[in-house]
């Protein structure tokens, strides 16, 4: 196959490709380009309306609260023989208790003691050592109302 043979095979793959990735239905090189370019416009003008509809978003959450993190914070220290994990969120994150509580039992840990802060806002403190866990959670009845 000669070297021309090979560009325009080439091409024509790649048009294929093109007109494939873009929808096009058209049969010659120069539509397929036109839809491509069309593609493309209608791409930038769903990022323009997808970056709108976040700040939007953004926007609603932050005028809600402004002080919501949207995930909670986690710190593990060691202490001695031992660890401290503290858990906290600005805002009540249900369910979170019992996803951490998972957690310490999917990595083999006991829960010797549990309390809970779910209120408004979310705090765990668990303090443990080797395969066991001493949770303090302050709890605040308040929380049950959510």
């Amino acid at each position: 196959m000669s070297r021309e043979r090979k560009k325009a095979a080439a091409l024509h793959e790649k048009m294929q490709i093109l007109r494939s990735i873009t929808h096009s239905h058209a049969l010659s090189s120069t539509s397929i380009i036109m839809d491509a370019s069309e593609y493309i416009k209608e791409l930038k003008q769903k990022v323009v309306r997808l970056n709108q509809e976040i700040a939007r978003e953004e926007a609603t959450t932050n005028s809600h609260n402004n002080k919501e993190n949207s995930f909670p914070t986690v710190s593990v220290e060691t202490l001695g023989h031992g660890f401290l994990v503290n858990v906290s969120s600005d805002k009540s994150c249900p369910g979170l208790l019992g996803s951490v509580l998972e957690a310490f039992e999917e990595l083999g840990l006991t829960v010797l003691q549990a309390t809970a802060s779910c209120a408004d806002t979310f705090r765990l403190e668990a303090m443990g050592g080797g395969g066991e866990v001493c949770m303090h959670v302050r709890h605040n009845p308040s929380s049950l109302n959510h």
